[in-house]
C-alpha cells in the first residue's frame, strides 16, 4: 500500500516597495489558499526582500491522481490571487511506502 505526497514550490516576484507591502500581498493569499484546498503552506525563501518571495505547499493522499490534482487547482488558484507573478514553480510527487504500518 502508498501513500503520496505532492509538494508546490513557486517563486513570486512582487512589485512592492516594502517587506510590510510584500506581507500585505502574499500572507492573505496563502491564507486563502489553506481556507479553500486542504494543503499545508508556508513562505519558504526571500522573507528578507521586498520584490520576490518562495512559497511551497504540501499534499499527502492515497490517490496520486486526485493529489496531482488538487496540487494544480491550488497552484492555479494561488497564480490568479493577484499582485504577484508566479515566475517559477515545480510540483514534485512522491510515492511513500506503507507495507510497514498495514
Amino acid at each position: 500500500m502508498k501513500a503520496y505526497l505532492g509538494l508546490y514550490t513557486a517563486r513570486l516576484e512582487t512589485p512592492a516597495r516594502s517587506l510590510k507591502e510584500k506581507r500585505a500581498l502574499i500572507k492573505p493569499a496563502l491564507e486563502r489558499l489553506k481556507a479553500r484546498f486542504p494543503v499545508s503552506a508556508a513562505r519558504l525563501y526571500g522573507l528578507d526582500t521586498w520584490n520576490y518571495e518562495v512559497v511551497g505547499f504540501a499534499l499527502l493522499g492515497n490517490d496520486p491522481h486526485w493529489v496531482e490534482e488538487t496540487l494544480r487547482q491550488a497552484a492555479a488558484f494561488l497564480s490568479a490571487q493577484g499582485g504577484f507573478v508566479v515566475a517559477l514553480e515545480e510540483v514534485h510527487l512522491e510515492a511513500l511506502e506503507l507495507d510497514g504500518l498495514v
